[in-house]
């Protein structure tokens, strides 16, 4: 806009420049006279000139202040209605030309709106809502709204230019207050809140239709209620809530009793099933018993018999292994006998020599003794202990044992 200013300012002085040229400046360039009638031609050209320029002053200082083009910004609609024939185009996001005195250009704004009615929402507030009861009761309600693109042309005469104020703001009071008193406190503080959000939607859509405006949704969120209904209502849930949970409580004993007569027959079933398994296993194990006895019982025959064979054949071998232990014994007796009556000769004759080598040293010892006395001293000594002295002695005249002598009996004897 501003570079299409300056392009008509610039063609306003261009013209300026042209006019002044040709006021001051003669048709031919030969010399011309001064004279009055030629300075009164000069100052009346001048005069038109000073005029020019300030009427396109004038223009140009209107064109500033008012410029003849407007703007349609994204997410907008523009409507310019002709003053002099009511005609009205919509125009969309874009420059749009608009002469003044001419042409009346109003944009509005196509996006959603959300509109909060903020003296209803708290109990305490300046405009609470009734209930049927007459209580004074708080709701956050949240209207979404827009313009219908398709009636802004036909509506825009009649279109304020405070769309929520004017339009949105009565409509939504004078359908909330009227539906909310159709209802108790308890039916719009829990169980009717989907049903009370349709019926404001559906009342509100077709009032707000009417004038061009297109509803999207009503939302309805915390319900402030008073402060002695609020106490009270909480004392009602919380028995409602230990009723509820008294209720669920026999519901879930109820559920395990069924669970556990449940799980009896599964377990009854179960041992039915593994009885019948067990008895058709026994029945099995029975025919492949039967069927392994066809089999075994000749070969236990067999064995039978084998052992027979076997018995008899140990039998045999031990009767002969007998029989040879037997002979075998007679031989080593025989061979024993024999030998021990050699070992009888033996010893006999080896007694007879002795016994005559001994009768001979003894007849050589009784020669020698008899000849030499003194080697039975000499005997007697030897025979004991070393610690004992030997004495020899001769041998007592009487012929008696030379032993008295040394023992003292021989004096004894005397006495």
């Amino acid at each position: 806009m501003l570079h299409r200013l300056n392009v008509f300012v610039r063609a306003i002085r261009r013209a300026v420049s042209r006019a002044i040229s040709r006021g001051a400046r003669p048709a031919t360039d030969a010399p011309v006279p001064f004279s009055a009638e030629s300075t009164l031609a000069t100052l009346c050209a001048a005069r038109n000139t000073i005029i020019v320029i300030t009427v396109l002053c004038v223009g140009a200082w209107a064109l500033y202040k008012h410029p003849p083009v407007d703007k349609v910004d994204r997410g907008e609609i523009g409507v310019r209605t002709n003053q002099l024939t009511g005609h009205a185009t919509l125009w969309r996001e874009g420059s749009v030309l608009v002469v003044p005195g001419v042409y009346d250009f109003h944009v509005y704004s196509l996006r959603d709106q959300v509109y909060r009615p903020q003296d209803a929402r708290s109990a305490s507030g300046t405009a609470p809502l009734q209930s049927i009861e007459g209580l004074s009761l708080g709701v956050d309600l949240a209207v979404r709204y827009a313009l219908d693109p398709a009636r802004v042309a036909s509506n825009s005469r009649s279109l304020p230019d405070n769309i929520e104020c004017e339009i949105v703001e009565p409509a939504v009071q004078g359908v909330i207050y009227k539906v909310f008193a159709r209802y108790t406190v308890r039916e719009i503080f829990s169980v009717k809140r989907a049903e009370i959000q349709q019926a404001i939607e559906s009342e509100l859509r077709t009032r707000l239709a009417s004038d061009g405006v297109l509803l999207k949704s009503v939302q309805m969120g915390k319900v402030d209620l008073p402060a002695d209904y609020r106490r009270g209502m909480e004392r009602l849930l919380a028995e409602e809530l230990e009723t509820q949970k008294m209720v669920y409580t026999l519901e879930l004993k109820e559920k395990r009793v069924k669970e556990t007569e449940l799980e009896a027959d599964a377990e009854k079933a179960r041992r039915e099933v593994q009885a019948e398994a067990a008895a058709r296993e026994q029945v099995i194990a029975a025919k492949a018993q039967e069927e392994a006895m066809k089999h075994v019982l000749p070969f236990k025959e067999r064995q039978i018999e084998q052992r027979k064979l076997e018995a008899e054949a140990d039998k045999q071998s031990r009767v002969k292994a007998a029989e040879a232990t037997a002979q075998a014994r007679r031989i080593e007796a025989g061979g024993e006998a024999d030998a021990r009556k050699k070992l009888a000769d033996a010893e006999a004759w080896r007694l007879e020599r002795v016994g005559k080598v001994s009768a001979e040293q003894m007849e050589r010892e009784g020669r020698v003794i008899t000849l030499h006395p003194l080697l039975v001293q000499k005997t007697l000594a030897d025979k004991l202990s070393d610690k004992v002295q030997v004495i020899i002695a001769p041998p007592p005249r009487d012929g008696g044992f030379i032993g008295d002598a040394i023992l003292g009996r021989q004096a004894s004897a005397k006495e």
